[in-house]
């Protein structure tokens, strides 16, 4: 390439300094290392395809103009200027939706009755009436809750560590009593290791989008509770039921999953239920589920909030109830709020389950690590169940007393908790509920007046509470979903005497009829 080619143009010859600046050109873009190749490129791309060089070309110049644009915004909205006028008028105009439901007439005049309770809750309680009553409704079943010894050092452990850490468990939370507890639970577990969680609620909530993501299979029975339920929908995984404890129905379900997932990616696929079932109060087949999930190559997440410190001759859950090797459940969850006066929760398995969470779980990464006094707690009263199992067999023989009372004995309900669950759930018989034509709602509210008249005659008991309504489902969708059975809820506890627990059922079964008896629920 040189000046003699520019030498004409269109039959015109370049005059002597653009020939010479034409050279200059010419020989600086020569002079550039890889400036031969470049031109070679150019020759055989215009001979061979000249379209590919006018697209190239046009590319070019695209890139060019590109770049030497000015800049410019892109957010061309004009903002509405208003007056202060228009902006009150407007404020007093806008009326926020409601956070919550308003009131039903029921909720109301069961709120304005809700008896308050002065001091600790104890078998014997006072109200801020002055009445003294004997109270059956709460979960303090062994008495740890006012355990004299389990306060002092309670006590102490807040001296020396202060009210709570104010720190996650990962970014300086975690203390050392923290780690013992872990330890503790885990050696009464006799798993590999162990997590705890600030709060019993957000454990298995936490646990179950910690391990199951979507496209994932969860395998959930029907009645397991509404920590659950949160826990299935945050992890917004493919979710299938199976109904109440019916284990055929369950291999029935676990069949239809692996067939439909024979063609599809592989993906992670677990069983959901309870030891202890929160809403219906019996126990799971564990035996029957270890088979089915070993069967069908699924992971089985075991729920022990209400099982944990209860079942089992040494209270370690389910599994010692059942004569179940711990390790073959892949993830065991259990509560330290209720029968061993803690606080929080905790998730046993292997360690690489637990080592898992302390970076995946939600409620253990972002929310304040268990207080120090709590963590103690849990560790003192774990050592007590195994230490002093005559308080376990104590309980035993006052769930007894209270199912003598109760259950055989009375013609309007049963009981559908389990022999061994403190917690006795009490249901109207069937006969009665179609004889008399009542609603969900009709016995919640006849439910609600046997427990006014217990409390009337010194018994504190409650009812059963309903789970709340899943969210974005139609009226026909929820009629369809499984509903817990209204119940009366009565807790059975250590700390009072046999005559005292035979009195109290005698009340309640006399409240029992004569609010059945009554007027108001005749038909």
């Amino acid at each position: 390439m040189n000046s003699t080619l520019f030498t004409n143009f269109q039959g015109t010859e370049l005059p002597s300094s653009a020939l010479t600046l034409i050279d200059k050109a010419v020989s600086s873009f020569q002079s550039i290392p890889g400036s031969a190749i470049i031109v070679r490129y150019i020759r055989s791309s215009y001979q061979d395809d000249p379209i590919r060089s006018v697209i190239e070309l046009f590319l070019l110049i695209f890139a060019i103009r590109y770049l030497l644009a000015p800049s410019y915004s892109t957010n061309k909205a004009k903002n509405v200027h208003l007056t202060e006028e228009e902006i009150d008028e407007l404020v007093e105009d806008w009326t926020p939706e409601p956070l919550a439901a308003a009131e039903t007439d029921f909720e109301k005049t069961e709120n304005e009755k809700r008896p308050v309770i002065v001091g600790p809750s104890a078998p014997k309680s006072k109200l801020s009436n002055g009445r003294t009553v004997t109270n059956l409704a709460n979960y303090n079943h062994y008495g740890f809750a006012n355990n004299p010894e389990l306060a002092q050092k309670a006590i102490n452990v807040v001296r020396t560590y202060g009210v709570g850490p104010c720190s996650p468990p990962g970014f300086y939370g975690t203390q050392d009593v923290h780690m013992k507890s872990e330890a503790d639970i885990a050696a009464h577990l006799g798993t590999q290791a162990c997590i705890i969680y600030a709060q019993s609620f957000s454990t298995i909530s936490s646990v179950i989008p910690a391990f199951s993501k979507r496209g994932d299979i969860i395998v959930a029975d029907k009645a397991v509770n509404f920590a659950i339920r949160k826990g299935i929908q945050i992890s917004r995984s493919t979710i299938r039921w199976y109904e109440h404890n019916d284990m055929d129905d369950l291999e029935r379900v676990l069949q239809r999953v692996v067939k439909e997932g024979s063609r599809k990616p592989l993906t992670r696929r677990f069983i959901i239920t309870e030891g202890l079932f929160e809403n219906v109060g019996d126990v799971s087949d564990l035996p029957k589920l270890i088979e089915l999930k070993l069967k069908y190559k699924f992971r089985l997440i075991l729920d022990e909030t209400w099982s944990y410190g209860i079942l089992g001759r040494a209270g370690r859950g389910i599994t010692e109830h059942q004569n179940v090797d711990p390790e073959s459940v892949d993830m065991i969850i259990g509560g330290l709020a209720g029968a061993l006066a803690s606080g929080g929760g905790f998730c046993a398995g292997t360690a690489e389950i637990c080592e898992h969470q302390r970076l995946s779980a939600n409620a253990y990464t972002f929310s304040a690590a268990l207080p120090a006094l709590l963590a103690t707690t849990a560790s003192e009263t774990v050592a007590l169940l195994q230490e002093q199992p005559e308080i376990i067999q104590s309980l035993r023989e006052s769930i007894k007393l209270m199912w003598a009372q109760l259950d055989p004995r009375s013609e309007w309900m049963k009981c559908t908790s389990n022999i061994s669950n403190p917690t006795m759930l009490l249901v109207l018989k069937e006969e009665h509920i179609l004889a008399r034509r009542l609603t969900a709602t009709e016995q919640e509210s006849l439910l609600q007046d046997i427990v006014d008249e217990a409390l009337v005659n010194g018994v504190l008991i409650t009812r059963l509470k309903a789970m709340p309504a899943a969210l974005g489902k139609s009226p026909k969708e929820l009629a369809k979903d499984w509903s817990a059975l209204p119940a009366l809820k009565v807790c059975v506890c250590n700390g009072l005497s046999k005559k005292d627990l035979e009195k109290a059922g005698i009340t309640i079964r006399h409240a029992i009829t004569t609010v059945m008896k009554g007027k108001k629920w005749q038909r």
